[in-house]
């Protein structure tokens, strides 16, 4: 079975955690090792009206931020990769600089330091010049820069949609397949 750790910070967008682990849950075979930040904890409360009591059991484990000696601080905790949907500026800084500080940023070290995939839904606009040299930084570690932005050639009809799009395409990076973004075949000229 597959695993992944996926992580929910404060940034705005708790929507794309919460799609992302009801797909997973959906789909089945793959194990997720969930963490919510206390940030991201108030962002799905005042986002989705959502509690963490309330999106726990989308995952198969569920780690304390503060826990730092959970297993997927580990890197012999054997995994596809980690998804931090969304990643606040707070996170990306942590991650840029190696600051082990919780569990979250713990585990993106891990997926770093073992080559493994991580990719950060990072939220934010503008970005200023520290954000943008944090995200550099990753990049040039290894990790995947992914900012949530809506795919519109898909003609979305709701929030959803758009929502849905943007975590298929993160799971296309794990190479996971899905429904949720189709192929894109190419402009078709009308006759």
């Amino acid at each position: 079975m597959k695993r992944l750790v996926v992580a929910i910070t404060g940034a705005s967008g708790a929507l794309y955690g919460v799609r992302l682990l009801h797909w997973l849950r959906e789909a089945g075979g793959i194990e997720t090792h969930l963490m919510i930040s206390e940030a991201g904890a108030l962002s799905l409360h005042h986002e989705l009206g959502m509690t963490r009591k309330e999106i726990e059991p989308l995952a198969d484990a569920v780690h304390a931020v503060r826990d730092v000696g959970a297993c997927v601080a580990s890197g012999s905790f054997q995994s596809e990769g980690m998804i931090i949907a969304p990643c606040s500026m707070k996170t990306l800084a942590s991650v840029a600089h190696g600051l082990c500080d919780n569990l979250i940023a713990r585990s993106a070290d891990v997926m770093l330091k073992e080559r493994r995939r991580l990719v950060l839904m990072v939220r934010e606009t503008p970005f200023n010049l520290a954000h943008l040299r944090n995200m550099t930084a990753v990049t040039e570690m290894g990790g995947i820069i992914f900012p949530p932005l809506p795919a519109l050639y898909q003609k979305p009809t709701n929030i959803t949609e758009m929502v849905d799009h943007t975590v298929g395409r993160v799971l296309d990076l794990f190479g996971i397949e899905q429904g949720l973004a189709p192929q894109w075949q190419g402009l078709r000229q009308s006759s």
